[in-house]
């Protein structure tokens, strides 16, 4: 027995009340710190929630937004438009009953009927008459958009400028036209005069300072044959066909029976002297602290 007390003693050194309070620490120690890890791992899920939600919310904001702003946009060009085209409607109105006027003025006597054949001949000159005949039909338009162009929503991707047509594409086709014996050339609608540009302004294309949108459809008057023959076999239009195939342009062109032009825009008055009289002679500059 007394073996058996000495193993007893060697064996279990501590004291077993000891052992259980050690044990209940150690078990203590271990719950203390997965409980903070759990509730850590919780307030990291709510941050990242109330971040995720803000973030949302600031994107849905900045659509809504964009598309608010692009609705006002629309709407203030659609109400320009609208304020356009009654003015310019009331300009051709008020042209029209000028016009009739001052013929059934010139036809009452032989020097207003003389007077009224130069005058024609001269609005012919300056394109200031609508022409209607056969003539030869080209349409340009820009290559096929990879991404999107709204200029307010925006695309995540640009499209290529190259595949653009821009002024000076427009400039060759109406030089080669004119070249070819064309009687009348428009573009979009808008008819070109001896005093009209083709120039390009940002994104826009403008003729005559007035803007044109792709597709740009060129009509020319004219012998149809002979326009689309003499057309063809230009430099300009050579040199055209390389950048349209080269960036994907749209380019085509058809002969037609009947096309017609509208008249082009009055060009503005400056200044007038009576014919044979000499010019006024231009009034100084002011000299400062005269």
């Amino acid at each position: 027995m007394g073996a058996s007390l000495l193993d007893a003693v060697l064996d279990e050194t501590l004291d077993p009340a000891y052992a259980q309070a050690a044990a209940a620490r150690r078990a203590g120690g271990r719950t203390r710190p997965r409980l903070r890890g759990r509730v850590t791992v919780a307030l990291t899920m709510v941050v990242a929630g109330l971040l995720l939600a803000v973030t949302y919310d600031q994107a849905a904001a900045t659509v809504q937004g964009r598309q608010q702003v692009r609705a006002a946009l629309v709407d203030d060009i659609q109400q320009g438009s609208d304020v356009t085209d009654d003015l310019a409607a009331q300009l051709e109105t008020l042209r029209t009953e000028v016009t009739s006027t001052r013929d059934e003025l010139l036809a009452a006597s032989a020097v207003g009927q003389r007077a009224g054949d130069a005058l024609a001949r001269a609005e012919l000159g300056a394109a200031a008459v609508p022409l209607t005949g056969p003539g030869l039909l080209v349409t340009l338009a820009n290559a096929d958009p990879t991404a999107d162009e709204d200029p307010v929503g925006g695309g995540t991707q640009e499209s290529d400028p190259r595949g653009r047509v821009r002024d000076g594409d427009l400039q060759l086709v109406v030089n080669a036209l004119w070249a070819a014996g064309a009687e009348a050339v428009s573009i979009n609608g808008q008819r070109l005069g001896p005093t009209t540009a083709i120039r390009f302004a940002g994104e826009a294309v403008l003729v005559d300072f007035r803007p044109v949108t792709n597709p740009y459809e060129i009509r020319a008057l004219g012998d149809a044959n002979t326009l689309a023959t003499r057309f063809l076999t230009s430099p300009e239009v050579n040199a055209l066909a390389v950048i349209s195939q080269t960036f994907g342009l749209r380019f085509d062109y058809a002969e037609e029976d009947e096309l017609t032009v509208p008249a082009a825009s009055i060009p503005e008055l400056r200044s007038s002297v009576p014919e044979g009289s000499d010019p006024p002679a231009p009034t100084p500059d002011p000299v400062p602290g005269g």
